[in-house]
């Protein structure tokens, strides 16, 4: 695979998109005004324990406050260990109002949600992560070879040793370890070791709700976790932010030094590259298949559904075989697009009903092959007596969606409004309700533009029986700026 890092920065946001053989895979985005939280670590207070949830919400110094569960409190031994295998029975052996606890953000607010929390504290490099209340070392599961893992673990074990940090907590060895030498992990561990105290000497000091630890911004968090060994090269369209980068590399990642470059082109990187176009095509409710297909992607609160079409589509041999190369397709594409629209929680996809037994295990195994290149961990389920597949995928940040749109305020987000014809008799039911109301004789109806067109032209007679019928002079008047379903009856 051939894989490129795009990062565009400007004073107001960092975008980052992935771009694999020229399509788009994964889109970042960060904010100035509004920088995601996941990762940073807080000294929070406790201001409400809901035993019935077996849950807390948490200050942390944010606008909403956070909720923790119990299963994100692990048990700590007289040691400070912590026993990840040991959750709380009740939320109550471990927290009261009022009480003092460090918590990391596991996911960002979301909608009207407040941050998720636990107490299972984390902090990560290049090739590590550091778990300071456990005694667990482990390899990450994507490095298969059995000796490699095994030299990472003793390479990692010598370099505890030498920097005097056995006893310093639990260590993960991340994917981007495989190879490393010795060196470049005992870099790691010094900086862990520095980081980590100053952590500890935060949180002793804290009076209050307080960040102790924030991670990375985004532009240097895509060379510590995106800068993979199939990366050719990391595009930045600022000299500003290149540089910055290029002064992180040299200290903690010098390997990715070399795929760095600045590109001064005149036209904008993320049009160059059609980043702008994917964008715009992931808000989109259809997704166009090259064979004709499409996919139908609706998000709500709950879930996300996908529904499959064979669209324009028609084959060459047979139906099945045509419904079975769609939903082949479809597989394929709705995996980037989970990706790229950041989709994450419940997701439900109605395949085209297929009656070969073969060919929904080709589609299903199709679907899980596209989604192990996801980082973001998720599990797929087979295919339900109704024929549908359900999957879950792990959701951390805002999707797209989310980050860049607002509920619309005609609408209020339904994604439908009602007819004129509708909003006609609505008004001709509020006539009804102030002519019994009020002894006024003239009333005035101020609407849309195509409200008021058909209440004079296909409604006109109605109109005139409403009229006669309420002993009421009726006029109307267009408002500009109302939306169709905006009405107002004004008595004269």
């Amino acid at each position: 695979m051939s894989e490129e890092i795009l990062v565009n920065v400007t004073p107001m946001e960092t975008r980052v998109a992935v771009v694999d053989n020229g399509a788009t895979q994964d889109i970042h985005i960060e904010r100035a005004a509004n920088r995601g939280i996941v990762g940073n670590i807080y000294a929070g207070k406790v201001v409400r324990v809901l035993p019935g949830m077996q849950a807390a919400f948490v200050d942390i110094g944010t606008e909403r406050t956070s909720f923790i569960h119990a299963s994100d409190i692990i048990s700590v031994g007289n040691n400070g260990r912590g026993d990840r295998n040991r959750h709380a029975q009740s939320i109550r052996d471990h927290l009261h109002d009022g009480k003092k606890v460090i918590v990391q953000v596991t996911k960002d607010p979301l909608g009207s949600k407040g941050a998720r929390l636990t107490t299972a504290l984390s902090v990560s490099t290049r090739y590590l992560v550091l778990m300071p209340q456990t005694d667990h070392v482990g390899v990450s599961q994507l490095i298969e070879d059995p000796a490699e893992r095994e030299r990472l673990q003793q390479v990692l074990a010598e370099g505890l040793a030498a920097q005097d940090m056995e006893g310093a907590g639990g260590f993960i060895l991340r994917t981007a370890a495989e190879g490393v030498g010795a060196e470049e992990i005992r870099a790691d561990l010094r900086f862990l070791k520095r980081l980590w105290a100053a952590v500890s000497r935060r949180a002793r000091g804290a009076s209050g709700a307080e960040l102790l630890y924030e991670d990375l911004p985004l532009s240097l968090r895509t060379v510590r976790d995106l800068a993979r060994p199939s990366v050719e090269r990391i595009l930045i369209d600022s000299r500003e932010g290149f540089t910055i980068l290029q002064e992180f590399c040299g200290e903690y990642v010098p390997e990715v030094s070399g795929l760095l470059e600045h590109y001064a082109g005149e036209r904008p990187l993320f049009d160059l590259h059609g980043i702008e176009d994917e964008i715009q095509r992931a808000l989109g409710r259809k997704v166009e298949l090259k064979s004709g297909g499409y996919l139908i992607i609706d998000q709500t609160e709950a879930m996300t559904t996908i529904d499959v079409n064979t669209g324009s589509f028609v084959g060459r041999r047979n139906q099945e075989e045509t419904v079975f190369k769609t939903n082949l397709e479809a597989a394929a594409a709705l995996a980037r697009q989970l990706r790229v629209r950041n989709l994450g929680g419940i997701i439900i996809v109605d395949f085209i009903d297929m009656q070969d037994e073969e060919h929904r295990r080709q589609v299903h195994r199709t679907l899980e092959k596209a989604m192990s290149r996801d980082p973001a961990r998720n599990k797929i389920t087979g295919v339900s007596d109704l024929g549908l597949v359900q999957m879950t995928r792990k959701r951390t940040r805002e999707s797209l969606e989310h980050t860049l749109c607002e509920e619309c305020a005609v609408c209020q987000g339904r994604g439908v409004l009602k007819t004129p014809e509708s909003i006609c008799y609505e008004i001709f039911r509020e006539i009804m309700r102030d002519a019994r109301a009020y002894e006024n004789d003239k009333l005035m109806v101020l609407a849309a533009q195509a409200v008021v067109d058909r209440l004079l032209d296909e409604e006109s007679a109605n109109v005139a029986d409403l009229a006669e019928f309420s002993g009421k002079t009726i006029s109307f008047r267009v408002e500009p700026t109302y939306a169709q379903e905006h009405f107002d009856i004004v008595l004269l």
